[in-house]
């Protein structure tokens, strides 16, 4: 069975379930709740190892090849290309397709994390280099540069770094297997992902305020990750079977719903990329690892979407083009700069663009807080996707893209 297969199975298991329990019990929901945290636990256990051994022989091997400057020139192009085209394209339907009002509603404010740029670039560099090592796996960026220092390291002396070099490709080798049990056995975890998403979206869909927003973001979030991106694979030839590639990507888009987590999605992402679009690996990691960390272009057009909503709900005023440009411009920095939020892009960047645009509306994303795990939720799957996505564009721009058929599918 395809694993996108079970993955539905269990979703909609979850789904069902999530309905039929009862939203009022106390022990029920606190239960609920303990377990899809234990289950992002789960998926995010054998991520960073995988993707640490991966990454470092990926870039050995590019710097043995010279390719790794010109990879990283064209990932970085193709991130910020996609980011003003994903960003302006979300604020345009919802600029001439606006949901209806949201009305005022009193929610209590909390501790506004933000961004952070400071403790980001602290726990970049900390210290000691070997603390990296023992994080918690949820700020990956440390491991990642770890990671490309360790390769640079490897290019010392072949004669001494050969041994080294060996035992590293063998670590990721054995660590891809790890992530290969673990993504078979993420269909109960899903169950219980989806039994608590499905909670939580039956209690919004009971208020029945969030309706329009709601069917507008999934819309366009299916149709611009099933048919607007994949079109642009005929750009790279006759042979990229842009429907092909979106079927291939099923399994990544249902974990990444469902979780809210990119590192949750990672090991499915890791697979999906390497057996189902045929990445090799010297592409896969950097690409995955790059677009996962700074190019979260779906978390920040949610945001900068939801945001445009609130500021049209309660302002009189209306809002200008000149106030669209400067928050689909905010939007597009933030995409940069999500890599600690991998549980939380969507809502952290709405919280971000209130702040930064202020006339009082720095509170403002409080007004969509009962509805921050779907914005997070349809972030997540836009973000994990056009990972996967440029993953394949880049092996294939690069010749390291190997064809599949359906058939070999995972």
């Amino acid at each position: 069975m395809k694993i996108w297969v079970k993955f539905f199975v269990a979703t909609v298991l979850g789904i069902i379930l999530g309905f039929l329990l009862p939203g009022d019990n106390q022990l029920i929901m606190g239960s609920l709740a303990w377990l899809a945290n234990l289950a992002i636990r789960i998926g995010r256990y054998a991520a960073a190892p995988a993707l640490l051994f991966s990454l470092i022989i990926a870039i050995s091997k590019l710097r043995q090849e010279g390719g790794f400057w010109g990879l990283l020139i064209r990932a970085l192009v193709l991130m910020a290309g996609i980011a003003v085209f994903v960003i302006s394209l979300g604020i345009l339907v919802t600029h001439l397709f606006p949901p209806a009002r949201i009305p005022i509603q009193i929610e209590e404010q909390g501790i506004v994390e933000g961004l952070n740029i400071p403790g980001m670039v602290n726990d970049l560099i900390p210290s000691n280099m070997m603390a990296v090592l023992a994080g918690d796996g949820i700020y990956l960026l440390p491991l990642y540069l770890f990671a490309f220092f360790l390769a640079i390291g490897l290019s010392y002396d072949k004669t001494y770094t050969k041994p080294v070099i060996a035992l590293i490709d063998s670590l990721s080798r054995i660590f891809y297997h790890v992530i290969s049990f673990f993504s078979e056995i993420f269909s109960p975890v899903l169950i219980v992902l989806a039994a608590y998403w499905a909670v939580r979206y039956r209690e919004v869909l009971q208020a029945g305020i969030f309706r329009d927003l709601i069917l507008l973001l999934a819309l366009f979030s299916a149709v611009l990750a099933f048919v607007i991106l994949p079109l642009f694979f005929l750009l790279l030839g006759r042979k990229s079977h842009p429907w092909r590639q979106a079927y291939g990507s099923l399994g990544p888009a249902l974990a990444a719903f469902f979780s809210g987590d990119i590192n949750f999605s990672l090991p499915v992402l890791l697979r999906n990329t390497g057996e189902n679009l045929g990445v090799r690996r010297r592409v896969n990691a950097p690409a995955l690892t790059l677009f996962t960390s700074f190019g979260r272009s779906g978390s920040a057009m949610v945001a900068a979407s939801a945001f445009i909503v609130i500021v049209k709900s309660y302002s009189s005023l209306g809002i200008d083009m000149m106030d669209i440009l400067s928050i689909g411009l905010q939007a597009l920095a933030i995409s940069f700069l999500l890599a600690r939020h991998p549980g939380d892009g969507a809502y952290t960047a709405l919280t971000v663009i209130a702040t930064g645009y202020g006339r009082g509306f720095e509170a403002g994303y409080l007004i969509l807080k009962p509805l921050a795990f779907y914005l997070i939720a349809i972030g997540a799957f836009l973000d994990v996707m056009i990972a996967g996505y440029a993953s394949f564009a880049l092996a294939k721009l690069t010749k390291n893209q190997e064809e599949k058929s359906i058939r070999q599918f995972i």
